[in-house]
């Protein structure tokens, strides 16, 4: 065996007879050989590693027809895998060549191996009979031509018939005429007979190959001499040249035979007859009138089977002996679009990563035509839309699918590719074949939210170690690149949120691990972010606000009458000659609830006189309702219930006990409190002052703050309203007072209660 580089990258398998085929390598191996006999070592030819040819799927790619050769996936090595008999599978004296297509992927390679089958001498010729037998008058003149069977060989090349040799005699000798690549006999007398002297002659015509040693076969020649015609048939022509279109009606008369005969009688009378060389395929497709010489069809005229027909034809005499005339009648066919165009899938990869990209080959096709000329001339495309686009080779009718686009699985994880390939016969042919390609998937989308920022509304009190609220962000990818985790991001030590808040990672529960207290927060946030699971890992964050709702959870706080020991009691003297609707005091009490939980109302409980004092609901303020008289008693106790408007209202009581005093005890009194009034009076003013300009500060600075947030928008912005929930810290409040026309709002952190009856003496003043 041999091996012959050439450089060729891609190609089909295909059997060439008769024409000139290029590979990247030619071996050449004898028919008949044992099956397994090694051909050459591909794989080592084509310099491929042998340990990883099982992993890339070493094989030779064979179509529909029956393979002849195998490669061994250890070695490497090419060998028969089915004995070769060259001249069933190459029938004719050309080169017979195998077009051998090897494959291998990861990555996908396509190399050409060109075998030729070199021819072996193992048939003898032979003649179509054992015995011919001439009838020749004996006025026969010297240099007569009477034609012998020739003899047949399937061998080719060397291997065929060579020559003809005649066993010696003194009256006949042998002519070999040369037609296309067949060598016709002809016994020629070369001396005239006399069938006195002798009349019949037994000859031996020998045919011999040139294989060594030759082969040889007999033909027993018998001569008769008779006196008789002595003129032979001839026809109008020497040859006859037609054309026929392939697929003709049967029974069509194709060419009618014309040959004469200057003879009379029997003599004169023609029969047509094929001559006895001819191949069996001519019997199948043709028959011969023999009285008329009619030609007709008989059988399926196939171009791509059969291009042209040489038929012989004899006409002979009726005469004793009769004589034979010859011509040679050579019909071509035409081609016709019978055969629609063939697509072979060659190697497809049907699973394609979605981040492919542009110019990936997805598959290798090839397409066929065993028609001619323009009808065998293809157009290839893709039918349907898609990012995928055929790529010719160097090779004609070769193709490569590849990407043309980015693809996107998210948008279309499935294609049906339609490849359609059509002739350019009138009328023309397609064919179709349709393929699945599945995108496979890449981490490619990060989880999203859907919305940002999240805005959750949380009632205070809630439960420690209770699902508060979720979050949950999608991911359009698949498998592991979806499946999303969950974590709240550290903000750092001093505003860390995972210590009040604990997120499921799976599912995002959001769990509170404490209690809230509005009066303490009323909103803060924090950021979450979704990690897939993809490698690498994509993820999204997203800033959660959560704003704290109020519940009625505080109740009212008795400012004054100042509490001592758990109870609010106080003592107001007022003269006894006041006049009705004097102001006799003032309930303060203030909320830390909101809105409605946080609005009081005041209510007299009890009291010795109705009569004497009216409570305003609204304000607190205790007032006398007629002057008094001797009978009144000096001394009434009054309770006073302050109670909030929430769904479950919460309250709480003071008692005022108003004492009776004449006029000067109470002027004094007055006096005394008034000086006490004064000098507490400077303070409250002092602290007032401080207190208002602090608040003004830092809410001008919450401000500004504030602004300069939300122009930049930080993701890692952090309330400033989360501390840690101690409950122990300062807490903002709003309280209202009324006293008169005049209204005040305290905005502040919270102070004693002797600072706030402070501050509210002065604020009634």
């Amino acid at each position: 065996m041999e091996a012959i580089p050439h450089p060729l990258s891609q190609g089909i398998m295909s059997l060439l007879l008769g024409k000139k085929a290029s590979a990247q390598i030619r071996y050449s191996v004898p028919e008949e050989v044992e099956d397994g006999t090694v051909v050459g070592n591909v794989a080592k030819d084509l310099g491929l590693d042998i340990k990883s040819l099982s992993n890339r799927r070493f094989r030779v790619v064979v179509g529909t027809k029956e393979a002849l050769f195998e490669v061994n996936q250890d070695n490497g090595a090419l060998y028969v895998q089915k004995k070769i008999d060259r001249e069933e599978l190459c029938r004719g004296s050309g080169a017979c060549v195998m077009e051998l297509k090897v494959l291998v992927e990861n990555p996908l390679e396509m190399h050409y191996v060109i075998v030729e089958i070199t021819d072996v001498n193992d048939h003898s010729p032979s003649f179509p009979e054992k015995e011919q037998t001439f009838d020749i008058a004996e006025h026969t003149l010297p240099g007569k031509r009477f034609q012998l069977h020739a003899a047949r060989d399937p061998d080719a090349g060397i291997n065929s018939i060579r020559t003809y040799t005649l066993t010696s005699n003194d009256h006949f000798e042998l002519d070999i005429r040369q037609s296309d690549d067949d060598k016709i006999p002809f016994l020629v007398l070369k001396k005239s007979l006399d069938r006195e002297l002798k009349h019949n002659y037994a000859l031996v015509v020998t045919a011999v190959d040139g294989g060594k040693p030759a082969r040889s076969g007999k033909l027993n020649v018998g001569i008769f001499v008779l006196d008789s015609n002595d003129n032979r048939p001839v026809f109008t022509q020497e040859s006859y040249e037609i054309t026929i279109q392939e697929n003709i009606p049967l029974n069509t008369v194709i060419l009618t035979m014309n040959a004469s005969d200057l003879d009379e009688g029997t003599n004169g009378e023609i029969e047509y007859s094929f001559g006895k060389t001819l191949k069996k395929r001519v019997y199948e497709t043709f028959e011969l009138d023999r009285k008329t010489g009619e030609i007709r069809v008989k059988g399926t005229v196939d171009f791509e089977e059969t291009d042209v027909y040489k038929l012989d034809v004899e006409a002979s005499d009726k005469g004793t002996p009769p004589l034979t005339g010859e011509c040679r009648v050579i019909i071509k066919v035409k081609d016709v679009n019978d055969n629609p165009p063939e697509i072979e899938i060659t190697s497809l990869s049907s699973t394609v990563s979605e981040d492919s990209k542009p110019g990936t080959v997805i598959s290798l096709l090839s397409v066929t035509d065993e028609d001619s000329g323009l009808n065998g001339k293809i157009l290839t495309d893709i039918q349907t839309d898609g990012p995928f686009e055929l790529k010719p080779s160097y090779k004609e009718n070769i193709y490569s699918v590849t990407t043309k686009d980015i693809l996107d699985r998210e948008k279309v994880p499935h294609y049906e590719i339609i490849v359609k390939a059509t002739d350019c016969g009138d009328p023309s042919l397609s064919s179709f074949k349709t393929f699945s390609i599945e995108l496979s998937d890449v981490n490619d989308n990060s989880p999203q939210f859907s919305h940002n920022p999240l805005y959750f509304y949380l009632l205070e009190n809630n439960v420690a170690g209770t699902l508060l609220f979720s979050v949950s962000a999608t991911d359009m990818d698949l498998n592991e690149n979806a499946v999303i985790s969950y974590h709240i991001v550290k903000e750092g030590t001093n505003n860390d949120v995972n210590a009040v808040l604990n997120i499921n990672s799976e599912n995002g529960h959001i769990i509170g691990m404490k209690s809230f207290d509005f009066e303490s927060v009323k909103t803060f946030q924090f950021h979450v972010v979704a990690t897939d699971s993809g490698s690498p890992p994509l993820s999204s964050n997203v800033t959660v606000k959560v704003f704290i709702l109020d519940q009625n959870d505080n109740a009212p706080v008795i400012l004054y009458p100042v509490s001592s020991n758990g109870s609010a009691e106080g003592v107001e003297e007022i003269p006894r000659n006041v006049n009705a609707g004097h102001l006799v005091t003032k309930v303060r009490a203030y909320d830390a609830d909101i809105g409605y939980n946080g609005w009081l109302l005041f209510s007299l409980q009890q009291v010795t006189d109705h009569s004497l004092f009216a409570l305003d609901r609204y304000t607190g303020q205790i007032r006398t309702l007629r002057s008094f008289t001797e009978t009144d008693e000096a001394e009434h106790k009054l309770l006073i219930l302050v109670k909030d408007n929430g769904n479950v209202s919460l309250s709480a009581t003071a008692t005022v006990i108003v004492k009776l005093v004449e006029p000067k005890e109470a002027f004094a009194a007055s006096d005394v409190q008034s000086a006490a009034a004064e000098d507490e009076d400077s303070h409250v003013t002092f602290y007032l002052i401080i207190t208002l300009g602090s608040v003004s500060l830092l809410f001008l600075i919450s401000i500004i703050v504030l602004i300069a947030m939300q122009c930049s928008k930080s993701t890692d912005y952090t309330s400033k309203y989360l501390p840690e929930p101690n409950y122990d810290g300062t807490l903002c409040h709003s309280i209202q007072y009324r006293s008169g026309d005049k209204r005040y709002m305290l905005v502040g952190p919270r102070m004693s209660m002797i600072n706030f009856f402070t501050l509210q003496a002065f604020m009634d003043e």
